[in-house]
């Protein structure tokens, strides 16, 4: 394979699409390519040899953006001052804020990704603070088909008012607040179910 990489020609606008495909490029040459040309430089593999060959025989772009023109709103490089893009699109810059700030444990999850999408205009920090919250949350709370978001709130407020006190303690007192007529929002006559 590496005899046939050294006989290819070079990978520039004067190759016709039909020479190209007769040989074996790599990925991350396409890659490159796409982006030196204006191209869209991401995708399968497949869908970069398919991007080129167009590209070779038509010298048009294929109704897709250029890389250029997608990346524009995406910053290259994110602080805790930078705001939140609209649209936003996970990119290694974003991963790598995140990393930072956060560790090794970071992921990207639907709740936090929904949370970046709903918050365009708020800054990266506020972001930190919002994916600490939820990380808070899923710890303190049980999950589970029994769970809704009107339970989970009780739990937080019970939390909230009563430091120190268990998961089985705030159980204990959303069940005896279900039990009456009336909303189900904790209150601190709730306290009265552990004695």
């Amino acid at each position: 394979m590496y005899e046939l990489l050294k006989q290819r020609p070079a990978l520039d606008k004067n190759l016709n699409g039909k020479t190209f495909r007769r040989f074996y490029w790599l990925k991350s040459e396409l890659s490159d390519f796409c982006k030196q040309i204006g191209l869209c430089s991401y995708g399968t593999k497949a869908e970069l040899t398919d991007r080129v060959v167009y590209y070779l025989d038509t010298g048009n772009v294929r109704g897709e953006s250029s890389d250029k023109r997608n990346t524009k709103s995406r910053p290259k490089k994110v602080n805790l001052r930078t705001v939140i893009e609209d649209n936003f699109v996970c990119s290694e810059a974003h991963r790598i804020f995140f990393l930072t700030h956060l560790g090794n444990t970071f992921k990207f999850n639907a709740e936090f990704l929904q949370w970046l999408k709903n918050n365009a205009g708020k800054t990266y920090k506020n972001a930190l603070s919002a994916y600490r919250r939820m990380q808070v949350r899923k710890k303190t709370t049980k999950t589970g088909s029994d769970e809704s978001p009107e339970r989970d709130t009780y739990i937080r407020d019970f939390f909230a008012d009563n430091e120190g006190r268990t998961l089985d303690e705030a159980i204990r007192c959303r069940k005896y607040k279900e039990s009456l007529a009336g909303h189900n929002r904790y209150e601190k006559s709730d306290l009265t179910a552990l004695t």
